[in-house]
């Protein structure tokens, strides 16, 4: 019998970049849990078409589209993280149009989850910075070491120092996000050790979760 949506536990994921958020979300998937992704919601509310890129564009200016009518992320991010007053003010112009967005779109696809396993994640790298958190029961933080996080990410993105160092400061001070969470796995090592952690994870929290609904 399918869990019912009201009764589903929601687990909320983050972590800062390069942490290994998205592979923990990758292997909660893999083990059947329903993910509902934040980054995903946030590039849908933007999608060709919708009322917010149409804003945006607006706002910005058409240098912000790319020439399909898609929005030209990369372009949006270096003026965002530009350490500027124009781009702090930029950053919280959209902040105020898109995360009510995000959060009503989430809170759809949370109610509508239908799943044997009486969990479900809600993955997002500002679970605690856009009050996220409030959405679920519980947090699970990913973490590793800083100099592990930028290493990971000048490989997979090919970002500078300087806009890793800027995006890391938009998020929670690593200590901080540690405290507010009522879980931490620690990703320093192989891709297959955070696999066991996860998975040891998912059969302690499916156990205690069965044993409190008897």
């Amino acid at each position: 019998m399918a869990q019912d949506a009201e009764l589903m536990t929601i687990i909320g994921l983050t972590g800062g970049i390069g942490s290994g958020k998205s592979a923990a979300s990758d292997r909660f998937a893999h083990l059947g849990v329903t993910v509902v992704d934040a980054d995903q919601v946030a590039r849908e509310v933007v999608e060709p078409g919708r009322p917010a890129l149409v804003e945006i564009a607006k706002h910005f200016g058409e240098a912000v589209l790319l020439a399909s009518g898609a929005l030209n992320r990369a372009q949006l991010r270096e003026y965002i993280f530009a350490n500027t007053p124009a781009g702090i003010e930029a950053k919280q112009w959209l902040e105020a149009l898109l995360h009510p967005l995000i959060r009503q779109a989430i809170t759809t696809q949370l109610a509508a989850i239908n799943s044997p396993i009486p969990y479900a994640i809600l993955v997002s790298p500002l679970l605690f910075e856009t009050e996220q958190d409030q959405l679920t029961h519980r947090t699970l933080v990913i973490d590793c070491d800083t100099t592990i996080q930028q290493q990971r990410v000048q490989a997979r993105d090919g970002n500078s120092l300087e806009q890793i160092a800027a995006i890391m400061a938009s998020q929670l001070p690593r200590e901080e996000r540690n405290q507010r969470a009522d879980q931490v796995i620690t990703n320093n090592g192989s891709l297959e050790a955070l696999y066991v952690a996860i998975d040891e994870y998912h059969q302690q929290l499916c156990d205690q979760l069965a044993n409190s609904a008897h």
